[in-house]
């Protein structure tokens, strides 16, 4: 699912409805090019995985302080971050790039939750 950041409380309350998701920050403006290029790409990632990664969309015009806060200089700029944390960030448009990150952050959580499991698994018997 994507949302569109309003301000800071709205982002505060995204993040912390994300829980231990992925969540990708779109850091964009109406304006650029490359911004609308890559923005089915990510509606993409979205909705095939709805399950784990959460996508917060930033328009940096209309949330300038945000974008500051995360010291964006360049649109697109993706902030990834796990459990309110920045993991990674990626400036530019390359949706190659943007699908292997979303991809290495997700089978990343899948092996330590399947550690997890057999950790637990092994504890009870």
């Amino acid at each position: 699912m994507i949302y569109n950041i309003q301000d800071k409380k709205d982002l505060e309350k995204h993040l912390a409805n994300a829980g231990g998701n992925l969540v990708v920050l779109d850091f964009y403006a109406t304006w650029c090019g490359p911004c609308k290029l890559i923005a089915p790409q990510l509606e993409e990632i979205s909705t095939s995985h709805s399950d784990v990664v959460v996508v917060l969309k930033i328009n940096v015009d209309d949330c300038e302080e945000i974008a500051m806060d995360y010291n964006v200089t360049s649109m697109p700029t993706f902030v990834f971050m796990k459990n309110r944390k920045i993991i990674d960030v990626i400036v530019g448009g390359n949706s190659e790039n943007l699908t292997k990150n979303v991809e290495k952050y997700i089978h990343h959580e899948n092996v330590n939750n399947a550690n997890t499991q057999a950790i637990d698994n092994a504890d009870g018997e």
